[in-house]
């Protein structure tokens, strides 16, 4: 990167560190798929931390993880996001909670786990499932709202291990952590590491943190990772891997699940992702903290950049602006370079057939057909809803990736001749002239005409 986009990042990262009264903070960005910046400040084990070797405890970023690892099970059949977790699990509470609503925060289950603080105390306390839920276990009823649950997650992790008939982390390591080159993410500290600490808040004063295993609780906020790794995470939200998630799963994943609320929203949640609108971006990733340690990864798939940050104080302060303002420093002080246009190479006389204007009603969309076969349909003038559609399993077909069609099949429905009469999406039907004549139009077509 240029010497001032460097230099500016390294005094975020300085002042985050110092007004944040912070024992210790590394941060990194990516681009084009690798860290291209990273920097540590403050002190362990009396050094500077390494960015790319020293761990830290990650909490809640563990849940994208193991959501990662759902999902794989669902890709291959081995589940379906709508089957109900009592399916596979022998649970009291929850049983009637689809995969889904876990993945999301949806279940309706309790936010914490029963007894005392679990973050902060063995888990052998809870060393049953049944152990996992206090008195009031179900605040809301599933699917009615978003309600964040950590021990809905100890039943995902649960979910891995009883499908794969191995430990959750095992297979997240296998599946997960080494395609994507995470080798330093553990289960539990290993040198180096930073320590967990409290700052006191009238006093520049530290009290050390208990680092506990969770027990059946870990695949909530278990792991230890270093800002090198995330990195590594970060770049496959970015731009994804095929040896661990298709695109459509990835794409699946990191939209919003969750009906976001009003209008001014700036948080929502995906399938184990966060969604933040800050400084005018769509980010994508998750927050983490666990007593002395917090973390945060953003990206933003339209400018092809990310961050990460960890620290080794409780609380989170600054850490979750400061990563997301990392992300927009870079993205503004040298915004991505587009890739050459090329053709796309892969048309074929049927679809241009299909390219170019089509009405809903009286509403016109310009169809285009981009590189791989994909449908991008755009709304010319006021209102109407855009999408893109991947080729189906079936010619003449399409399913849409986003938006209002997400999921919804696109069909180019043919005349008895053989050319292409009409588009049907989910029933709506688009023709090549406004409110066309010929019967395809539902509803029929006042025979006067246009008036």
């Amino acid at each position: 990167m240029l010497p001032a986009t460097r230099r500016d990042l390294l005094h975020r990262v300085a002042t985050a560190q110092a007004e944040g009264r912070t024992p210790s903070l590394v941060a990194a960005v990516v681009r084009e798929g690798r860290t291209v910046w990273s920097a540590g400040r403050g002190e362990v084990a009396g050094a500077a931390p390494d960015p790319a070797g020293t761990r830290y405890r990650i909490g809640s970023l563990t849940k994208s993880l193991v959501a990662v690892a759902v999902l794989r099970l669902r890709d291959e059949g081995l589940l379906d996001l709508g089957d109900r977790i009592g399916t596979y699990l022998d649970t009291a509470e929850g049983a009637d909670a689809t995969v889904a609503q876990l993945l999301s925060h949806r279940a309706g289950l309790a936010a914490e786990a029963r007894g005392p603080w679990w973050e902060r105390t063995d888990g052998a306390l809870r060393a049953e499932p049944a152990d996992l839920f206090g008195d009031h276990p179900r605040p809301h009823p599933a699917g009615r709202t978003f309600h964040y649950s950590n021990p809905g997650y100890a039943l995902l992790g649960a979910l891995v291990e009883r499908l794969r008939g191995e430990p959750w982390y095992e297979v997240l390591r296998r599946e997960v952590l080494l395609p994507l080159g995470m080798e330093r993410t553990t289960y539990g500290p290993e040198a180096p590491h930073a320590e967990g600490w409290a700052v006191h808040p009238w006093a520049d004063a530290l009290l050390p943190e208990p680092a506990v295993d969770t027990g059946l609780m870990a695949p909530a906020g278990q792991l230890w990772s270093t800002a090198g790794d995330l990195a590594r995470f970060a770049a496959f939200l970015l731009d994804g891997d095929e040896r661990v998630l298709s695109a459509g799963t990835l794409a699946e994943m990191c939209r919003p699940a969750v009906e976001p609320q009003g209008p001014e929203w700036t948080l929502s949640y995906g399938l184990g992702v966060q969604q933040l609108r800050h400084g005018g971006r769509t980010l994508v990733g998750h927050t983490g903290s666990m007593p002395g340690f917090v973390a945060a990864i953003w990206a933003s798939p339209d400018d092809g950049v990310a961050a990460v940050g960890l620290a080794n104080r409780t609380s989170m302060g600054s850490l979750v602006p400061l990563t997301a303002d990392l992300v927009g420093a870079v993205a503004e002080a040298e915004p991505r370079i587009p890739e050459a246009w090329r053709p796309a190479g892969d048309l074929t006389p049927e679809l241009l057939e299909i390219a170019g204007p089509w009405y809903w009603g009286a509403q016109p969309f310009a169809l285009r057909v981009r590189k791989g076969r994909v449908l991008d349909l755009t709304p010319l003038g006021d209102g109407g809803r855009a999408a893109r559609f991947a080729p189906g399993p079936e010619d003449g077909t399409w399913t849409g990736l986003d938006g209002y069609y997400a999921g919804e099949r696109l069909t180019a429905v043919r005349r008895p001749d053989g050319r292409v009469g009409h588009l049907d999406i989910g029933t709506f039907v688009l023709t090549r002239e406004p409110y066309e004549r010929g019967g395809a139009v539902p509803g029929g077509v006042d025979e006067g005409g246009w008036r």
